[in-house]
């Protein structure tokens, strides 16, 4: 379905929280419209700009877990992560180019 890898509360701490770089969590699920629909806008992104953010995604309906602990209450929630931390957050489906304006900080 997408491009990005998945993540699970198994492997959120090596993968996301022990990135080098900055890196966005897409909390989403399968039957979240919004979710799909933003799906490829985030494949595009993790694509032009590979070097300087990553992205994954994080089904909340298998990984009840992570959802939990950071208070996952509305989907799509991205969240970026930086050196273990969350640094931004960003709520639901948005077009591209709005996107990459929530992500300036770290695509510059």
């Amino acid at each position: 379905m997408s491009a990005a890898k998945a993540v699970t509360d198994a492997t959120f701490a090596d993968e996301v929280l022990n990135s080098e770089k900055p890196i966005m969590v897409d909390f989403w699920a399968t039957w979240c419209g919004p979710c799909r629909a933003v799906s490829p806008i985030l494949d595009k992104i993790a694509e032009e700009h590979a070097d300087k953010i990553s992205i994954v995604k994080l089904d909340v309906d298998d990984n009840p877990e992570t959802a939990m602990k950071y208070g996952i209450t509305s989907i799509p929630a991205m969240y970026v992560f930086q050196n273990g931390e969350v640094v931004k957050r960003v709520i639901g489906a948005k077009p591209k180019p709005a996107l990459e304006a929530d992500l300036a900080e770290f695509l510059a």
